[in-house]
């Protein structure tokens, strides 16, 4: 299916690209957005003039405006808007070829004012008051990063990009910890949809999946408002794609690296399929055709050995090695954009982005199990993973007047292929030889279909979104194979764990939103009451099945085959009466459905009380139902339906001190509901961590209530300095624990509600030019910017747990970013420092017999250079990531100290992705129409 709808975007983007007229005239144009000064909304219909000249436009829907077919010079501006004070910006220069960003602020006129009054700024000055209107005028405390910031970052992925905003970290290189908090109490928004669960065992999106370089801006909103979801706690991410271009352009960009670890060395592997350059397996390794649909037609009562041999020949010998040698990594980009302006005063805009990336690493590993007396397990890991990530992004918009319509569609196909040797000694098996693969294939499409609209003198606005989107994770042919030794006997083949395992997991998600902003005068200020609801349904169908190598016949297996090489025993030879078939060891459980129903509705007012109070507020209704049906081992029904209604009120209040600063205060009642794979009866496999998760139908939704104190000031252009309180309560919080039940040697983690938690913290951010040390000019190009939290969170368990109070499991007690940017325009050089460190944090809850499991913290440096070349047209970028490439480090903290003390504490898993040197070159064939 996904590969259908790529398809689709494919012969688009082409047919669209042919029939583009393109015109490359060297002019130049003036573009940007006019917002209200007080507050943030856009002005429609307002006159933009060029100063001695007929030139001008007026703008749309969305507060826009373009003034194209200027030649190179500087020009003076006239911005004139029905009851605001006129402004005069003078100084703006256009370039031959180029798009000159110029944002406005309009300020209102006294009422009691008969003439025009005229404010004049310099275009410098301008876009200073735009940035400072643009930051200070957020409806809700939010942080975010733009695409100019990703752009001069060594980022290939959103999960990289969200490192770098405040108060943010990622667990597992893709999902987002938001305050400290998991990826559970966190939610996603493509656009206008809600984005869903990409992982079949954890509610969480996983942000590797989506290019940076398909990203305009992301926005994290960590305090509630109506207009949000309300199922979150840490935060709301909205990742908005690219949209309307302001100029036809056509650029490509092409990277190659080399990983220190991995590049140009011995790279094992099972062997590469036809197509999985291109992130799809070819079909070779699923289950082949022919062969039993499910458990009970292979494995029933009148099942021959002779059929089941037939049946396990259909199948190859999946364990060959083959050993290559792994290639630099690459990446290859292509983008196009065109504007259309009609005789009908209409605009049509595209955006085409075509993304291809391929790496391949090496990881030594180190796992290791201690009871507290013994080693249970200590084992030496080889891993080498192959990555493929295939992206398209697809953005048509049309404009006319007061209305604007989108279509916007997102393709992404990731294909991670891994295989592990391992060595070591088991506590039950004695030496042990390992070796497994193991492929995961995720797919995400999502399309919208959304509207804008303005009525009236007074511009009340409607905005709704239809979106579809399906997700996909498929396993075919996960397998390991098991060689022990006792004493000094031979390694022996262990038949009873060695697996073949299959799924395949799609969710079909269709939403519907729609809201109606209805501005209004109260106490003779602009204020807002905004409508709004929402609809998503979910479908997921997930299905498993495993199997296990076994004796055809034990009265008639031939031991030495035991002894054979991983290479050939299990080919057709040995698949006989004297030695191999499959045996399906599928549990009931291992397959099941799921389905959510949710529904919102929302009133939200936005009162200007004065001059300095502005304050936003409302509740939110939301309507959810959840249901997984399933079979249980025993074969009875299982089915975990819930249903919940909630009333969410929140309130937003700003006191603005000046044009430069704010104190905001915000409070909200938010939910946290259980994904519909925590409810499922069904035990996922982690090869590689060797262990198993479980699920939990009688999980509970857990109740938030949030604060937060913010204090915001924006000294000057590009310049920021912020400083936060927030504080959180839980009610029956969702944690993942070692089961009760579980031993080293079956390692399970379960989902459970504990009773209550809380969590309260500082966040202190702020971005620095560094011209205040001196009038040198070259002070002006050099940025430094940091953010750091702190947290503080605490759960009382009683005797449930490895300790009576604990933190919240995810929760870092602290994080930091930092940079040093510097840039020079007119040399065309630009250095990029980026650090980020996570303070160590539980990453699973351990029982009474098995500690806490503690990622350890970590320093993360990476470094960029970029010069521009070719008439600026072309640009060389040299990244280096993970400069410093120390251990991630996964431990059990057996002292209780929550510090890592090697020799006491146990490595659970121990290893290092080496350091990625790569070099970059990308064309801009931009051209004016």
């Amino acid at each position: 299916m996904i590969q259908k709808y790529f398809s689709i975007l494919l012969k688009i983007s082409f047919l669209l690209i042919i029939s583009a007229n393109q015109v490359y005239a060297q002019t130049g144009k003036i573009a940007g957005k006019v917002t209200d000064k007080t507050t943030g909304e856009t002005l429609i219909g307002l006159t933009v003039g060029i100063e001695g000249t007929t030139k001008g436009a007026a703008t749309d829907v969305e507060g826009r405006y373009v003034i194209s077919n200027l030649a190179a010079g500087k020009y003076n501006l006239t911005f004139r808007y029905l009851g605001y004070k006129s402004k005069n910006v003078t100084g703006v220069d256009v370039i031959d070829g180029k798009v000159t960003s110029l944002d406005v602020i309009m300020e209102e006129a006294a009422t009691q004012s008969l003439n025009e009054v005229v404010v004049t700024a310099s275009y410098r000055q301008e876009t200073v008051g735009a940035l400072y209107a643009q930051q200070k005028n957020a409806v809700s405390i939010s942080s975010g990063i733009s695409s100019d910031q990703i752009r001069k970052s060594p980022d290939k992925n959103t999960s990289e990009v969200l490192r770098r905003v405040s108060g943010t970290s990622i667990q597992d290189g893709k999902f987002i910890v938001i305050r400290g908090l998991s990826d559970r109490y966190n939610t996603a928004l493509l656009n206008n949809a809600i984005l869903p669960s990409s992982e079949p065992d954890r509610k969480a999106f996983s942000f590797d999946i989506v290019p940076s370089n398909l990203v305009d801006k992301i926005v994290i909103s960590k305090t509630a408002s109506p207009d949000l979801p309300g199922d979150f706690a840490g935060g709301v991410t909205q990742i908005i794609t690219k949209d309307i271009p302001d100029k036809n352009f056509f650029g490509v960009a092409i990277t190659t690296g080399y990983n220190s670890q991995s590049t140009f060395k011995d790279f094992r592997s099972n062997g590469r399929n036809s197509t999985d350059f291109l992130g799809f397996d070819d079909g070779s390794r699923g289950i082949p055709d022919g062969f039993p649909k499910s458990r009970s037609l292979y494995n029933n009562n009148n099942t021959t050995v002779q059929e089941k041999i037939a049946n396990t020949k259909l199948f190859d010998n999946p364990y060959a090695v083959e050993t290559t040698t792994a290639m630099p990594i690459q990446s290859y980009q292509i983008n196009w954009g065109n504007v259309r302006n009609f005789k009908n005063e209409g605009t049509l805009g595209s955006i085409l982005s075509l993304t291809y990336r391929n790496g391949q690493t090496y990881q030594g590993a180190t796992r290791e199990t201690f009871d507290g007396i013994e080693t249970n397990y200590q084992y030496n890991d080889q891993v080498y993973k192959y990555n493929t990530t295939l992206g398209a992004l697809a953005n048509f918009s049309y404009k006319k007047g007061k209305s604007k319509y989108s279509f916007k569609n997102l393709f992404n196909q990731t294909f991670d292929d891994s295989y592990t040797d391992r060595t070591g000694t088991n506590i039950n098996q004695g030496n042990i030889i390992y070796s497994g693969s193991e492929l995961n294939q995720k797919g995400l499409f999502n399309t919208q279909l959304e509207g804008e609209h303005r009525f009236g003198e007074k511009n009340s606005k409607l905005d709704w979104n239809l979106n579809y989107s399906v997700v996909t994770r498929n396993q075919p042919d996960l397998r390991n194979i098991l060689y022990n030794q006792s004493g000094s006997n031979p390694y022996s083949f262990a038949d009873n764990f060695s697996r073949r395992f299959y799924s395949d997991l799609t969710e079909n998600i269709y939403g519907i939103n729609a809201a109606y902003t209805i501005p209004f005068t109260f106490l003779e200020k602009k204020s807002n009451i905004k409508f709004g609801g929402l609809k998503q349904i979910r479908k997921r169908d997930f299905n498993s099945r495993n199997f296990i190598y076994q004796a055809a016949s034990f009265g008639n297996f031939d031991a030495s085959k035991l002894t054979l090489p991983k290479e050939v025993i299990v080919n057709d030879e040995n698949i006989s009466e004297t030695g191999f078939v499959f045996n399906e060891i599928t549990n009931n459980s291992d397959s099941y459905n799921g389905y959510s129903d949710l529904n919102a509705g929302y009133v939200m007012l936005d009162n200007q009380l004065s001059d300095k109070i502005r304050l936003v507020w409302g509740a939110r209704a939301e309507s959810y139902f959840q249901d997984i049906n399933a079979l249980g081992n025993s074969g009875l029904p299982i089915s975990a339906d819930q249903t919940f209604f909630d009333v969410l009120p929140s309130f937003n209040l700003t006191y603005n001190f000046n044009d430069k600063a704010n104190l905001r205060f915000s409070g909200s009642q938010t939910v946290t509901r259980p994904e519909l794979r925590e409810l499922a009866p069904f035990t996922f496999i982690n090869q590689e961590e060797n262990t198993l998760t479980a699920g939990n139908p009688n999980l509970k939704r857990s109740n938030n209530t949030n604060a937060d104190i913010r204090f915001e000031y924006y000294p000057t252009n590009g310049e920021a300095f912020t400083a936060t309180v927030f504080y959180k309560n839980f009610k029956n919080p969702i944690e993942q624990i070692v089961g009760s039940s579980a031993t080293y040697s079956n390692l399970t983690f379960n989902f459970n509600n504990v009773k209550s938690a809380y969590s309260y913290g500082f966040e202190l951010d702020f971005r620095k030019r560094l011209d205040f040390l001196g009038n040198a000019a070259w002070l002006e190009n050099f940025t430094v910017a940091s953010n750091l939290t702190l947290i503080k969170s605490e759960v009382d368990l009683g005797n449930q747990s490895t300790a009576a109070v604990r933190p919240l499991q995810g929760q870092s007690p602290y994080l930091v970013n930092g940079s040093i940017q510097y840039n020079s325009p007119k040399s065309g050089v630009s250095l990029n420092v980026l650090y980020n460190r996570i303070g160590s944090r539980i990453a699973r809850v351990g029982n009474e017999n098995i500690p806490d499991f503690y990622e350890i913290g970590r320093d993360l440096l990476d470094l960029q250079v970029s010069k521009k070349i070719l008439k600026n047209k072309g640009e060389l970028r040299l990244n280096i990531g993970d400069v410093l490439n120390q251990s991630q480090i996964l431990y059990q903290n057996f002292d209780g100290n929550r510090k890592y003390n090697k020799g006491i504490d146990n490595d659970f898993f121990n290893y290092k992705t080496g350091t990625n040197f790569t070099l970059g070159f990308t064309y801009d064939f931009s051209f004016a129409n």
